[in-house]
């Protein structure tokens, strides 16, 4: 008799631990983020004025609601077509994000870039581009459809280099009034989650 309810107690026990396990399973599953490749494609000029294609991107993790984990993003990235140049904005959640504001933002590289309201060089404490919001703690995995990028500064020379080694280093033109941009969300790994590449046939002609 002591036996059959010391075995029981054991069936009972070992019962118990695997619907444990398939609970923590399940709950860690509908836990599990949803990734998202997010990008945008639109027409603007560089600063010589040079018409180009400018691209901006980056990825999410979106975890349900109730979860304790909150949505988590890439930097976004900026490249302008024909340029090496590319500009990564952080957000507070990012450690590599810089003093130079709150929000959406990148910085300037002392000697790359230049203030182009008041002319002089723009440093690490300089915003040279930023997502405009109402809110001081914006993050780029709040971004909806709809975005308006704020360019402030222009580069020091828009070539690093001569000769045979010259690399074009231009990008997007500053303007007083921000870019109004609309951006596409795909499932990460889908056909359609990886941006258009940039038309090089303009660049080798120039």
């Amino acid at each position: 008799m002591t036996a059959f309810r010391f075995n029981t107690s054991i069936s009972g026990t070992a019962g118990i631990a695997r619907l444990l396990v398939v609970a923590g399973l399940l709950v860690t599953q509908a836990g599990c983020a949803t990734y998202y490749s997010h990008y945008a494609m639109f027409p603007a000029e560089n600063s010589k004025g040079e018409p180009r294609t400018v691209r901006l991107s980056w990825d999410t993790a979106e975890y349900p609601g109730w979860w304790f984990v909150s949505d988590r993003a890439t930097p976004l990235t900026v490249e302008t077509q024909c340029s090496e140049r590319v500009w990564k904005l952080y957000d507070a959640s990012h450690a590599e994000a810089e003093g130079c504001g709150q929000g959406i933002r990148a910085c300037g590289q002392p000697g790359q870039d230049r203030l182009v309201e008041s002319r002089r060089p723009a440093g690490a404490d300089d915003q040279c581009m930023s997502v405009r919001s109402s809110d001081s703690e914006a993050r780029i995995a709040d971004i909806p459809g709809r975005l308006e990028l704020v360019v402030a500064c222009e580069p020091v020379s828009p070539v690093r280099g001569e000769g045979k080694e010259a690399v074009n280093v231009d990008y997007i033109r500053a303007s007083t009034v921000p870019y109004t941009v609309y951006s596409r969300k795909a499932p990460r790994g889908a056909f359609n989650a990886r941006p258009p590449k940039f038309e090089r046939s303009v660049c080798d002609a120039e």
